[in-house]
């Protein structure tokens, strides 16, 4: 799929009030900011900040700031018109959307074992970044880096070298912003960047709009995204492993050892805990992000290149990591294609739907729970972000499933679920909730993937 001719920019509306207090009021204190930083990113005075929370950063503006309608129209918190933006940006709606628009599918890893290994999959994402700084195609990378600026935390930061690259190459399951960097891009270099779906979005918007920081991003690459954590959930886990509160985290590895990798923490006393990555899932339902449950896009199907673990017993069973790699832009296609010549990856070709097996779950969870999740907020007189879009099939059976996850959702995020949780030992409920993950999603698997080979997206009338 090639990129259309630019479309017309896309011009910020008039707005009845102050730009940041519109932002603060519909999407801060509304709950749905995910924390992208864009709004912080398109502030030129830079005296807006992002500030980190237990729910993740969130955006901090002084009282006389002023900020153009960008800031608020390219917010994903609220939701943007995904259907319009695929036209505008790719010049057609997908083909296929359970997978958003590509070029090509493959699978494979990096070819260096080092890149490989010191990555939480198959080194895909790294390697690509460090060809784009070794080649000159790109000044510099945004990259999020676990550890900055305490082991704890993360932060977006700009990678100059292939070291910089492999620092930054775990996975990092809490909220960070990243498109708060926009303003700190130096006029005249290029960049990529390494955004989550709802980052890559605005980006998109951004670039649309013409603003001149965002067009100096040539490459856009990211992680496919299920679900995140708010930062609350490290001291939970911890506690369930009866680390004491003022026992100082050392280190942090949300993907550490032989892929699929564990989380590993470090502490100050010398304690080290350790927990697969299947069992410290069970931190999902009681700290999962509002904008996991919000997001309609799985695949960061507005990214150049999109990488996610290839789920399937064939490569589970190889080790080592394999990914699932999807070109979306032809310049990306050409880069990846070089990359193959000279030995840099190794890769497979795939069929795009075959591929789509290894994340069904996930893509039902975001495609058609995302909308449900967001008509239930609507229902109920809640604020919700709108998509512009609305799955079809979506079976009264589907509906009803979500009702049951929503749920489940709901309890597990009460202060007195926590309580509870803290105080059944990791290496009990770890386990527990494996088994009945896997009990679940066998016995849901037949409703949630009813109709989903078929799935569309209506595009429905938008209210900003």
């Amino acid at each position: 799929m090639h990129q259309a001719q630019p479309s017309p920019p896309l011009e910020p509306r008039p707005r009845e009030f102050p730009i940041p207090e519109l932002i603060t009021r519909r999407v801060v204190r509304a709950g749905l900011c995910s924390g992208c930083g864009a709004c912080v990113g398109l502030d030129v005075s830079g005296r807006a900040s992002m500030e980190q929370t237990l729910q993740g950063p969130v955006p901090q503006f002084p009282a006389d700031i002023v900020l153009d309608g960008r800031a608020f129209d390219c917010c994903p918190g609220k939701g943007l018109d995904y259907p319009d933006l695929h036209r505008r940006f790719y010049g057609a709606a997908p083909r296929n959307w359970l997978t958003g628009p590509t070029v090509c599918v493959r699978t494979g890893h990096a070819t260096d074992e080092t890149i490989r290994r010191a990555s939480a999959s198959g080194g895909v994402l790294s390697q690509v970044l460090i060809y784009l700084l070794e080649q000159k195609l790109v000044d510099a990378a945004v990259v999020v880096r676990q550890g900055i600026p305490t082991p704890a935390e993360a932060r977006a930061v700009f990678a100059t070298s292939r070291e910089d690259i492999l620092a930054a190459a775990q996975s990092v399951y809490i909220p960070v912003s990243t498109l708060d960097k926009l303003r700190e891009l130096e006029p005249g270099k290029r960049y990529a960047m390494t955004c989550l779906p709802d980052q890559a979005a605005a980006l998109r918007w951004l670039q649309l709009s013409d603003h001149p920081q965002a067009q100096q991003v040539k490459f856009v690459l990211g992680p496919y995204t299920g679900t995140a954590l708010y930062p609350a959930a490290i001291r939970s886990f911890l506690r369930s492993c009866g680390v004491a509160g003022d026992d100082a985290i050392t280190s942090l590895k949300w993907r550490a050892g032989e892929w699929p990798g564990y989380l590993e923490i470090r502490t100050q006393s010398g304690r080290i805990v350790r927990s697969n990555k299947f069992y410290y899932n069970y931190l999902i339902p009681f700290f999962i992000t509002r904008n996991s449950l919000q997001n309609m896009d799985f695949a960061n199907e507005f990214c150049d290149l999109s990488v996610g673990d290839a789920w399937s017993p064939v490569f589970e069973s190889k080790g080592g990591g394999y990914s699932v790699i999807t070109t979306r832009t032809a310049g990306m296609e050409t880069i990846i294609q070089r990359m193959i010549t000279e030995g840099l990856l190794t890769t497979e070709p795939i069929d795009e739907l075959k591929a789509t097996e290894m994340h069904g779950h996930m893509i039902d969870f975001k495609k058609r729970g995302g909308y449900l999740r967001n008509q239930i907020r609507q229902r109920l007189g809640l604020p919700a972000a709108d998509f512009g879009m609305k799955p079809q099939p979506l079976p009264c059976s589907r509906v009803m499933v979500e009702l049951v996850i929503s749920g489940l959702f709901l309890v597990g995020s009460l202060a007195i679920s926590h309580w509870i949780v803290e105080r059944i030992p990791e290496r009990v409920i770890g386990p527990l909730f494996n088994r009945l993950r896997l009990a679940w999603k066998s016995a849901s698997k037949p409703t949630k993937r009813k109709g989903l080979g078929n799935l569309t997206m209506i595009p429905t009338r938008r209210d900003t």
